[in-house]
């Protein structure tokens, strides 16, 4: 007997590009949807030769070989923020203006710029997401003052940033202020917040390669759809990722940007502490420095009064004069004590 495909009714709506999960769900609770004119409810199973349609629009099933999906790479300009919220200015969907409706794979911060993948097909954008998974991502970094190996070393052991230790990563000391690194997880801010531990800051930061991708020629603000190489090769490095983040597995139903957000919010959670354990750190080392400037001091002191005879001297004639007194009034008071008896 042949086993039915079924396709929960927001995810056949989702996938079709009409619009988001949460979106379809609210469709759905509002009762704009219906399937072969009945209305639907949440949890609804779509089976194949089902007519489905949103406020009366006929919503098509999207094809089962991902023909229809896009894959493309955009070199994010500063400025631009990742997000597909209409209400906010200069959110990346309105700067690309794709004719399909897309998502971005992971964000890149609005002060960042480089590459970033964004596609139509929700699966792989929560596979490649999953940090777990371990999937290049590879920056050049400037900051504010001189770097060295230290640094470096420093750096590619871990930091502990946002009640966590960053994995192991590879780092590489370009110029005086410029380093490349390269991470296989994707902390909020990670980099910037990594450098503000060791007392730099970032002045700017570009993302130059994602796995097997790289930015190469593509312009800040141009996008050109990945070749199929270089999809076969990122669909092969992710066929074994779990689609969801194993907190959400239990989830029937997600969507990428449920699951960015669930992230965001991770984050935000622990972002203060990151500048309290900064602070915690700096005045450490503030406290350190001032014992060991008052040692130097101390030392330095000391070496001139054993090389300079005449700060001896005056030191003991000062001594003297000083332990001198006493005993000068003590000779007038008897002095003073034998004229009386007399």
């Amino acid at each position: 007997m042949t086993e039915v495909r079924t396709i929960r009714l927001n995810k056949f709506i989702s996938d079709s590009g009409f619009c988001s999960r949460r979106e379809a769900d609210k469709h759905i609770d509002q009762r704009h949807v219906t399937i072969n004119g009945e209305v639907a409810e949440l949890g609804t199973k779509v089976l194949p030769g089902d007519e489905v349609r949103v406020n009366g629009q006929l919503i098509n099933a999207s094809a089962e070989n991902k023909s229809d999906r896009v894959y493309i790479a955009y070199n994010k300009p500063v400025g631009i923020t990742c997000t597909s919220s209409p209400d906010v200015k200069g959110n990346i969907i309105e700067a690309i203006n794709h004719p399909q409706r897309i998502f971005t794979i992971g964000r890149l911060d609005k002060p960042s710029e480089g590459l970033i993948f964004l596609t139509s097909d929700g699966d792989i954008v929560n596979k490649i997401l999953r940090a777990e998974n371990a999937h290049e991502k590879e920056y050049i970094v400037t900051v504010n003052k001189p770097i060295n190996n230290r640094f470096a070393e420093r750096m590619s052991r871990g930091i502990p940033i946002l009640d966590t230790v960053t994995k192991p990563c590879v780092v590489e000391v370009k110029t005086r202020f410029v380093f490349k690194i390269i991470l296989t997880q994707g902390l909020n801010r990670q980099i910037r917040r990594m450098c503000e531990y060791l007392g730099y800051e970032v002045t700017k930061l570009k993302r130059v390669r994602i796995m097997n991708v790289e930015l190469g020629k593509l312009k800040p603000g141009q996008w050109r759809d990945l070749t199929e190489r270089e999809m076969a090769e990122i669909n092969s490095a992710v066929q074994h990722s779990s689609k969801v983040p194993s907190h959400l597995q239990l989830v029937d139903s997600i969507d990428p940007e449920t699951l960015i957000d669930a992230e965001l919010q991770d984050d935000k959670l622990k972002v203060h502490r990151l500048h309290d354990e900064g602070k915690a750190e700096r005045q450490r080392q503030k406290k350190l420095e001032g014992k060991q400037k008052a040692q130097e001091r101390a030392s330095k002191d000391a070496k001139q009064v054993y090389h300079n005879p005449k700060a001896k001297k005056s030191n003991q004639g000062s001594d003297q004069s000083v332990s001198t007194k006493p005993k000068q009034k003590a000779r007038k008071v008897l002095s003073l004590k034998g004229s009386k008896k007399k």
